[in-house]
């Protein structure tokens, strides 16, 4: 069975839905489609129009990297789309920038939804970028952790050398699959990162810094495995409600690389109840302050 020409037929689709004003061009006289004509696109990426007409028919099928790039480029493609494009042709897709550590407006918003629990947002380095009060209130202040540029790795194996504080808070918490694991979670995933970020100059020297200096880091980022972290289950020993249960899920939004890491556990259990004794004494709205007028005033 012949395989299916998955890039001619992408390539076709988003030039005739791009109209010749779009790409900067002017319509001229009448035109059977309303996108772009095959020669129009091929002036526009600098290729022949024969090679065009190979590649959509499926007669050519191994664009190199250079001509997915300048198609791309000229049907105007999102990140996202041009990244599809590159994989159509059995092509890895570029590297991107560098790693976002900001939060975008939309993730802001998602994160105020999740206001009942405890909330910290990572940049896919594992920054720490935000939290909200009951992050603070479950695991402690993040201006108290210790982290080198409160990166949650750096702190890690900097704890793991016995040279800092606790790698995860303020108090201990535990990963019930053990703190080896969780390492190997985290290092797995930080090379993942890396090597989508290949020009980013902070993350270089993080990795840099860890390989120099902690021989764990440095086998496991030689010698173990790559892949997302997925979450965990952890026990926060709290100094206010004594040891809490709970499961760590990740979030991470479409096209931002960051990490929305939640705490959370199932509802009417003792653990639950701990939790709702943390918000009520660190999340209750506060009341309005009254003041009194002096007679006379």
């Amino acid at each position: 069975m012949a395989t299916m020409n998955h890039f001619g037929m992408t390539l076709r689709g988003w030039r005739e839905r791009m109209s010749p004003q779009d790409s900067g061009l002017e319509a001229d006289g009448e035109r059977r489609i309303s996108g772009l004509r095959r020669e129009e696109l091929a002036r526009l990426a600098g290729i022949s129009v024969d090679y065009v007409v190979r590649l959509e028919q499926g007669r050519a099928r191994n664009p190199s990297a250079q001509v997915v790039t300048a198609l791309a480029r000229a049907l105007r493609l999102d990140t996202s789309e041009r990244d599809h494009l590159f994989r159509c042709a059995h092509l890895a897709p570029p590297a991107a920038g560098d790693v976002l550590r900001h939060i975008p407006m939309r993730v802001q918003r998602l994160v105020n939804q999740l206001g009942a629990i405890p909330v910290g947002v990572f940049a896919a380095d594992w920054t720490l970028i935000g939290w909200n009060r009951m992050w603070t209130a479950a695991v402690g202040d993040p201006r108290v952790y210790g982290w080198a540029e409160r990166n949650l790795v750096a702190g890690m194996f900097r704890a793991s050398d016995g040279q800092g504080p606790d790698p995860v808070a303020a108090w201990p918490v535990r990963s019930w699959k053990g703190d080896e694991a969780q390492e190997e979670d985290l290092v797995a995933d930080l090379r993942v990162t890396a090597a989508a970020h290949p020009h980013d100059v902070r993350l270089a020297s993080l990795v840099e810094n860890l390989l120099r200096n902690n021989p764990r880091f440095a086998r496991l980022w030689f010698h173990g495995t790559a892949g997302p972290y997925v979450g965990d289950r952890k026990t926060i020993e709290h100094p206010l409600v004594g040891d809490i249960a709970l499961d760590v899920e990740v979030l991470v939004p479409a096209g931002t690389g960051l990490r929305i890491v939640t705490y959370a556990t199932a509802a009417e259990t003792t653990d639950a109840e701990k939790l709702d004794l943390l918000r009520a004494t660190f999340c209750a709205p506060r009341p309005p302050v009254r003041t009194t007028k002096t007679p006379g005033s």
